[in-house]
């Protein structure tokens, strides 16, 4: 009998997971992997659920409630200073260069399919699992069957070699169908709401969170088409290209969007409409290229965030492991620090993080 080490989470989806593997006639093992520790790193006042505990031992408890009732066993690992090693101190990073990291991205390159697998293998495991809404077939990464939830876009940094030996158990169903069989098993986790968010902040406010690591430096709001100053923002980490909601300027916020940052003048840069043309980008430059296709194409599809429509682009193969991606028809906010993901068809063909944004062939001064 084969052995599979699946990543329990305390959700619905791992736990589901877990049960078709069993079907499958796997010998299951649950690892449990704890990756931050929000009193060790200063945050007196962190989350607490209705039960007065932490959300992250909450999960565990829930991982172990189905892990009994499914008759696995349930091992826990620690991953606390990996994770903030490799995946917090990146996010800190970015965020100081104006950037907008998706940490999400870099633990499944570091933690969920490097240093987790490599624990899986300790206990003996022929493959891994997770409940990631993805399919892998002959070696190719493919989207997950619900369009909703497809995940290939968080698995864009992990490497082939990563997803050798790798199973997605439920990349073939939808949501629905897996609360539904959760709900047959009676698991605590049936109807537990899905996690949003950066996965170490969780349900917190980001902004009151950022504080604990990076100072506010409160500085001006610009209207890029005037050049006025029409506000204070309260620090350029807690603004993102695009952005509409919590500007708190006043006036018609709702027709203003974030559309740049000056580092050096701690200025933050809006305009009026979601039409401006300070939005509109048609080419950008990709580092950090992860490709998982065969040969490197010169026409496909892409998305520049999560959940994103897929875009028509055409890639242009520089040195250093960078893509000149152009997209002539023009995209809004395209963000330096996310990641753009290439596709082709189902076929999720890797991706990089976007370095620079350009129109036209030329860098947006604003960005």
């Amino acid at each position: 009998m084969k052995k599979v080490v699946i990543g329990m989470s305390g959700g619905v989806d791992s736990s589901v997971a877990a049960i078709i593997l069993q079907k499958q006639g796997y010998e299951v093992i649950g690892l449990f992997m704890r990756n931050w520790d929000s009193l060790a790193d200063g945050e007196l006042n962190g989350p607490t659920t209705d039960s007065g505990i932490c959300p992250q031992e909450e999960d565990y408890n829930d991982a172990k409630a189905v892990c009994d009732k499914l008759g696995i066993p349930l091992h826990r690992k620690d991953f606390v200073k990996e994770y903030w090693n490799y995946v917090f101190t990146y996010f800190l990073d970015e965020l100081k260069n104006g950037r907008t990291p998706n940490p999400d991205i870099m633990c499944n390159k570091y933690i969920k399919f490097d240093m987790f697998a490599e624990e899986a293998r300790k206990l003996g495991a022929d493959y891994i699992a997770t409940g990631h809404y993805a399919r892998i077939k002959d070696g190719k990464l493919l989207r997950g069957v619900d369009e909703n939830k497809d995940q290939t876009y968080f698995l864009s940094q992990v490497s082939k070699e990563q997803f050798k030996n790798v199973l997605f158990p439920i990349g073939d169903m939808i949501k629905p169908e897996v609360r539904k069989i959760a709900e047959e098993y009676d698991l605590i986790t049936a109807k537990k709401k899905d996690s949003t968010g950066i996965c170490f902040i969780g349900e917190r406010n980001f902004k009151n969170f950022l504080k604990n690591y990076l100072p506010n430096q409160p500085g001006n709001v610009v209207n890029i088409d005037t050049n006025e100053v029409i506000g204070k923002h309260i620090g350029l980490m807690n603004y993102t290209i695009g952005q509409r909601k919590g500007l708190n300027i006043g006036g018609t916020e709702d027709k203003m969007f974030v559309v740049g940052k000056d580092l050096a003048k701690n200025v933050l840069y809006i305009c009026l409409g979601e039409d401006n043309e300070y939005l509109i980008s048609t080419s950008c430059i990709v580092d950090q290229v992860n490709f998982l296709g065969e040969e490197k194409i010169k026409k496909c599809t892409a998305k520049f965030r999560y959940r994103q429509q897929d875009v028509p682009v055409e890639l242009e193969w520089l040195d250093n492991n960078e893509v000149l991606v152009k997209y002539p028809q023009g995209v809004k906010s395209v963000t330096p620090g996310q990641a753009c993901v290439f596709y082709d068809g189902e076929e999720c063909l890797g991706g990089g993080i976007i370095k620079e944004v350009q129109k036209d062939g030329k860098k947006l001064w604003y960005l």
